[in-house]
């Protein structure tokens, strides 16, 4: 299962049933798990961790050093990859930093495309989409369900809430709350991500309480402490209260 032009470091911790591709270099602190398959011309670095069922396409570059000035090889830096995620042509992870707690992670069942980044630190959920050179800076958050379009960037420290949409080329400077489709440079605020939701069998009480609550967070002229205590007064559901604790919790700020 290991092509004879491969070079993998006798340290690493290969399953039985790991495909490796030909050309494809494997370094000491790698694990991969049963049943996943590494293209060929691939570079994986460790300490990194990947999980079972993974499909990961040629040329991608795998748990290299963090493209971070302050980056200290003697301090803790790792990369964990769930299971049964596609990451396709060119694709580059970086791993994590002493200063950011030490962990790049990726979810389970994500689809990353083409010529995408996820940098260091960053923490990517569940079931998420990265649309062709999609780019995320350094400690980025990105929940489960989020699609980012092509060729969309994200500033550090951002977070992109669950079931969230950004449009071809947008850039994110502020965390996108839950359930929000974003466009532009810099990303704005454009309505719920009803299509989306829809596809998740949420109700259609659930996406009109979102769709009233948008409402009043973008259209009404609102302060944001207003806008959010009229929300609370008018709405209820756990979707609702989901994105309410998300715009308090933010650090950044939202998209206005």
């Amino acid at each position: 299962m290991i092509h004879p032009t491969a070079q993998v470091d006798p340290d690493a911790r290969i399953a039985d049933d790991v495909e490796i591709g030909a050309w494809t270099v494997v370094g000491a602190d790698v694990e991969i798990a049963s049943g996943t398959s590494i293209g060929s011309h691939c570079s994986l670095k460790g300490p990194t961790l990947i999980g079972p069922g993974n499909e990961i396409f040629p040329f991608c570059s795998i748990g290299d050093d963090p493209q971070d000035k302050k980056f200290d090889p003697a301090g803790e830096s790792r990369l964990v990859i769930g299971s049964e995620n596609k990451i396709r042509e060119y694709v580059s992870i970086n791993r994590g930093t002493a200063g950011g707690g030490g962990t790049t992670r990726v979810g389970d069942d994500n689809l990353i495309m083409a010529y995408c980044h996820i940098a260091h630190d960053c923490q990517i959920g569940n079931h998420t989409i990265f649309a062709n050179n999609a780019t995320l800076a350094g400690h980025v958050e990105v929940d489960d369900f989020a699609i980012l379009g092509g060729f969309t960037g994200v500033h550090q420290f951002c977070r992109v809430g669950e079931s969230s949409f950004s449009a071809i080329s947008s850039v994110i400077v502020r965390d996108v709350p839950p359930f929000v489709m974003v466009d532009g440079n810099t990303a704005r605020p454009r309505s719920i991500n009803r299509e989306g939701l829809k596809r998740r069998g949420f109700s259609a009480d659930s996406i009109a309480s979102l769709k009233r609550a948008y409402r009043t967070l973008y259209r009404e002229g609102l302060t944001l402490e207003v806008a959010l205590e009229r929300i609370e007064q008018s709405e209820n559901g756990d979707r609702v209260g989901q994105m309410l604790a998300f715009i308090r919790a933010s650090k950044r700020g939202i998209v206005r």
